[in-house]
């Protein structure tokens, strides 16, 4: 279950292909008609959840095996992209977001663009790739190859795979979302299609960012036997 490569390989496959699998519109909609939408989501959200902890739990107990050296200058790579990593997911999962299951874009009295959608529609997703893009460049061995290249693909691709689905279910209506917010971040309101929004973020998720980062940089040796500003291992 946990201690080797293979463990967490086929954690990550699973992590990644159950979220493609059960996502894709012919699989997502034969579940639902089956059981309901609401029992579909609250045993999606189940089994990834404790996939996720099957996966890291097997990251934590493999084995390392170096594929290269990282170079001195790229080991502050992962402490500098965290911040905003950090700040785009905790921004991405306490904001109301027109691209969460179960939300539609047309429901009235609800505004979906505000915050940090407008800077991107995808805050969680493009958090999670650059906290993984950055940790697979330094950590250079086969367990974090694994890990974090799965978890790439899966953020990235996410992205692409939810705004089809979204376009497939409210066709038109979805228009105004896309022309308002970007997938990439900040591209919708450098090509002035909308306008940056500090008051829909609010000082308080950028406070509680800085205390989630501080809090994982005091954790990461006890948890992952390395410390996560070089020097102080």
């Amino acid at each position: 279950m946990i201690g080797s490569l293979d463990a967490l390989f086929a954690a990550t496959a699973l992590f990644v292909g159950g979220h493609f699998m059960l996502s894709s519109m012919p699989v997502r909609l034969a579940l639902i008609n089956k059981v309901g939408e609401t029992r579909f989501l609250a045993y999606y959200s189940v089994s990834m959840v404790l996939v996720f902890a099957w996966m890291i739990l097997a990251y934590i107990r493999a084995p390392i095996d170096i594929l290269w050296n990282t170079p001195d200058a790229l080991l502050w790579l992962p402490a500098i992209v965290m911040p905003p990593a950090l700040f785009l997911i905790i921004c991405g999962v306490t904001t109301p977001s027109p691209t969460i299951a179960g939300t539609s874009p047309d429901d009235p009295g609800r505004e979906l663009t505000r915050g940090i959608i407008r800077i991107t529609r995808h805050p969680f997703l493009n958090g999670m790739s650059l906290w993984a893009a950055a940790h697979l460049i330094v950590n250079g061995d086969t367990r974090a190859v694994i890990l974090f290249a799965g978890l790439l693909i899966l953020s990235v691709f996410g992205m692409y795979r939810i705004d089809k689905r979204r376009e497939f279910l409210y066709g038109a209506d979805w228009g105004p979302i896309l022309l308002t917010t970007s997938l990439v971040p900040f591209g919708a309101i450098l090509a002035r299609r909308t306008s940056f929004d500090w008051a829909g973020i609010g000082w308080w998720r950028l406070l509680l960012s800085v205390a989630v980062y501080l809090g994982l940089v005091a954790l990461h040796p006890f948890v992952l036997g390395a410390a996560a500003w070089p020097g102080l291992g």
